[in-house]
C-alpha cells in the first residue's frame, strides 16, 4: 500500500483550508488506486479521494479518516467509431488543463472553451464541468470506475452518469449523498479532429465571450489563448502570486430556475435558456396501447440559468467584499469566487458564504447552492 505521511489539507486544496487526515495514501497507478480504495472501504473508516483539490472546501479540524490521493497520469489516443473524430483515454489524476492543451495542440476540438479550469480529469465528469456553453457531457464517451458497494471495476457509458448542469449521479451535493458512490479511474472523450485551421464558432455563448461575429473563423489555439486571458482577468487561473486565485473557483452555482421565477428577477440579470427535451422517448406497454398517442405539448417553457455572480453583486456585495476582521473575501476580480486572503480559516470562509446566501435570498428570494464538495464543514 503506497502510504504517505499525512500533511494538512490546507497545503493540497486551492482554498488553502483543511486539517490533517489520520491517514494518507498516494496512488500513482490505477492498480494502486483500486487496491487502496478497496482496503479503505473494507475498513469502514471515513474517506475521500483527492485530485487537484480545486473543488473542495475542507474544515479546520483534523479529518478522522483516510485521504486517497489520485496521482495517476497519462493520455492514450485511440480511434473513434465516428469518422472524423478521435478518442482520448485519460487517467483520472491527469491535470485537466494539461489535457486541454494537448487536445488543442493535436487539433482536437471540444475542450478548448474549458481551458484554465483547475483540477484533474477524473473530477470533470463528476460535476459535468463546463464554461462558455461547452460542457464535458458533449464529448464524454465513457468512464472506467470502481464501485464502492461492490469493489468492482467497470466501464460505464456517459449516458448512465446522469450528467446535468454541474451534476451527475457521482456528485456529492451539499446536504445529500451521491446516487452512486464510486471513484473514476479513467475518462474517455470523443473529440472532433479538425486540425489547426480556422473555423466558425457554433455556440452563441462562446462567441459572445470571445467577441466574435457569427461568421468569423478562428483556430483552436486562438480560442484557448483568449479563454485563458479572460479567466486570468477574473482570477480563475491558479497563480501563487495572486491571492484572488486562492479559491475553489465559482463558489456558488449559477442557479437553474423556472421561466416564471426568472421573470421575477430584474431584466438586467444575465440568463440563458436551458433547452427542454423536445423529443422525449415515450414508452407505452403493449397491453395498454389502444391505438392513440397523445400529441406532444405545443409550447414547452425551458428552465433558465441565471448568473449567481450578478445576483451577488446586485444584492449589495461588491468585488473584494469581506466581513470585519475576516481574512476571507470575495475576489477583487470576480464576485462569484470566495478567496482566502491569507491564512483564513474554513470557519471564516463559511461565515462569508452564509452571509452571501442570506443577502441574495433577502434581495431576490433565491438560495444559492455551493458548488464545491464540503468536507468537515457546514454552511
Amino acid at each position: 500500500m503506497p502510504e504517505a505521511t499525512p500533511v494538512p489539507l490546507a497545503q493540497l486544496t486551492t482554498l488553502r483550508t483543511g486539517g490533517t487526515p489520520d491517514r494518507m495514501i498516494d496512488a500513482t497507478t490505477s492498480d494502486e488506486l483500486v487496491a487502496a480504495l478497496r482496503e479503505v472501504w473494507a475498513s469502514g473508516d471515513p474517506w475521500f479521494a483527492l485530485g487537484g483539490g480545486s473543488n473542495l472546501f475542507v474544515g479546520d479540524e483534523p479529518f478522522d479518516g483516510t485521504v486517497v490521493r489520485v496521482l495517476t497520469k497519462g493520455i492514450e489516443r485511440m480511434p473513434s467509431p465516428v469518422p472524423g473524430r478521435v478518442r482520448l483515454r485519460v487517467q483520472a489524476g491527469h491535470d485537466w488543463d494539461d489535457l486541454v492543451a494537448y487536445a488543442v495542440a493535436e487539433g482536437l476540438a471540444g475542450l478548448e472553451a474549458m481551458s484554465g479550469i483547475p483540477g484533474t480529469v477524473g473530477a470533470a465528469p463528476v460535476q459535468n464541468i463546463g464554461a462558455y456553453g461547452q460542457e464535458i457531457v458533449q464529448t464524454l464517451a465513457e468512464v472506467e470506475l470502481v464501485d464502492e458497494r461492490t469493489g468492482e471495476v467497470s466501464t460505464v457509458p456517459a449516458a448512465e452518469l446522469g450528467l446535468g448542469f454541474r451534476t451527475s449521479v457521482l456528485k456529492h451535493h451539499y446536504g445529500s449523498v451521491p446516487e452512486r458512490r464510486a471513484v473514476i479511474l479513467s475518462v474517455t472523450l470523443d473529440l472532433a479532429d479538425i486540425g489547426q485551421g480556422a473555423r466558425r464558432i457554433a455556440g452563441e455563448q462562446l462567441r459572445t465571450a470571445l467577441r466574435l461575429g457569427v461568421d468569423e473563423e478562428v483556430s483552436l489555439a486562438w480560442v484557448r489563448e483568449r479563454i485563458l486571458e479572460t479567466r486570468r482577468g477574473k482570477g480563475m487561473v491558479l497563480d501563487p502570486e495572486d491571492p484572488d486565485t486562492y479559491s475553489a473557483g465559482s463558489f456558488f452555482q449559477n442557479a437553474v430556475v423556472s421561466a416564471s421565477f426568472a421573470r421575477t428577477l430584474p431584466d438586467e440579470c444575465p440568463r440563458w435558456p436551458v433547452a427542454p427535451d423536445l423529443d422525449p422517448v415515450l414508452v407505452i406497454p403493449l397491453a395498454a396501447f389502444d391505438g392513440y398517442v397523445a400529441p406532444p405539448p405545443t409550447a414547452v417553457q425551458s428552465d433558465v440559468k441565471v448568473s449567481a455572480g450578478w445576483l451577488i453583486e446586485h444584492s449589495g456585495l461588491r468585488k473584494g467584499f469581506k466581513l470585519p476582521r475576516s481574512r476571507a473575501a470575495l475576489s477583487s476580480k470576480h464576485a462569484l469566487a470566495l478567496t482566502n486572503r491569507g491564512s483564513a480559516t474554513a470557519a471564516e470562509l463559511a461565515e462569508l458564504a452564509r452571509f452571501i446566501q442570506g443577502r441574495v435570498q433577502a434581495e431576490f428570494g433565491l438560495i444559492l447552492q455551493p458548488e464545491p464538495v464540503l468536507v468537515n464543514v457546514e454552511l
